[in-house]
């Protein structure tokens, strides 16, 4: 995987089915009976990918038996897992998200493995996650080989650099499966003492604590930044270094010339 020019491994990336876009779990009805007129039409049903059916248990994560030993799973201690053969991918962490678990050592001895695995899951699922297990000293052109496939083929790529981490990773998607989307999210703070805290922090290396006790100190941010740099020095746990910094900062303009 070394050549990114290598006309074997470009064709069969090629000649994959890659969706432009993010799609939902495909549902395929069950095909009726065959007969005689509709054999035809139930073969090439049965050709398409079918989603799996729900675990038994909603907060399951549906694994692939092809997966039973594999010492990812030893990780996954707070979510139960539920082996199914009727799953495409390796795992199943929600109704629209599935992990495809790649080992970067089985990856340089099989190039075309992944390919392959895409080309059968097709476009089933809406969050695709190509979960690669870092396991090689030199991992550098196989990941940019493997970023290319995520990149063309819409997948998410995590990288793990032991087994342990790498089942963190599948359990945490099914954790956070039906979390919404603000919990990762950065919290502003409304409070208009915790912002200018929160301001005065961004200056280094003033801490917290500082930030506090200068707000205590001088009541409000016009008294600091009106403040000698020789007074501000004077504000226990400052010292000349920070105070320094501090009156520097605040002091330059907010435009450039």
């Amino acid at each position: 995987m070394d050549d990114f020019d290598d006309d074997s491994f470009n064709d069969v990336l090629g000649s994959m089915e890659m969706p432009s876009a993010a799609k939902q779990p495909k549902v395929v009805e069950a095909a009726p009976p065959a007969t005689s007129s509709s054999s035809s039409t139930s073969s090439s049903a049965s050709a398409n990918p079918v989603p799996a059916k729900p675990p038994s248990n909603p907060h399951s994560v549906l694994v692939h038996s092809k997966q039973r030993g594999n010492p990812i799973l030893k990780s996954i201690l707070n979510v139960p897992l539920e082996f199914r053969d009727d799953i495409v991918p390796d795992y199943v962490v929600g109704r629209t998200s599935c992990v495809l678990y790649l080992s970067l050592k089985y990856h340089n001895l099989n190039p075309d493995y992944i390919c392959q695995r895409l080309k059968a899951l097709g476009k089933m699922y809406e969050l695709r996650v190509l979960l690669v297990q870092v396991d090689t000293p030199e991992p550098h052109n196989a990941l940019k080989s493997l970023t290319r496939i995520s990149l063309l083929a819409d997948l998410t790529m995590m990288l793990a650099w032991n087994a342990e981490e790498a089942g963190k990773i599948i359990e945490t998607y099914k954790q956070f499966e039906k979390r919404p989307p603000d919990l990762i999210m950065e919290r502003v703070e409304s409070n208009p003492h915790q912002k200018l805290v929160a301001a005065l922090t961004n200056i280094k290396p003033v801490n917290k604590t500082d930030a506090v006790t200068l707000l205590q100190t001088f009541g409000n941010l016009g008294n600091i930044i009106t403040a000698s740099e020789e007074r501000l020095s004077q504000v226990m746990g400052l010292g000349p270094r920070k105070a320094k910094k501090l009156y520097k900062t605040l002091h330059e303009p907010f435009l450039s010339k």
